[in-house]
């Protein structure tokens, strides 16, 4: 006589297994789709980069000519 304890037990841990490993297909997949998309912004990435640094320049040279016609005005 089979115990039905463990039949039962049996068919749960069945079920938990295929639920794992199709968590597990899913994650890859996610994973998968998440690397696709980042290297698709690789390039806008680099191009805000590019126009953070440029801006920071311009705001860095715009103050320092300021305060050069400030002292040019003040040595006057």
């Amino acid at each position: 006589m089979e115990n039905p304890h463990a039949e039962r037990q049996a068919v749960l841990l069945q079920r938990i297994v295929r639920s794992a490993d199709k968590c597990t297909e899913l994650m890859l997949e996610l994973n998968h789709c998440v690397e696709e998309i980042l290297r698709a912004n690789a390039e806008v990435k680099t191009a805000a980069d590019l126009a953070s640094k440029y801006r920071k320049n311009v705001l860095y040279n715009l103050e320092a000519t300021r305060d050069a016609e400030q002292g040019a005005e003040r040595s006057l």
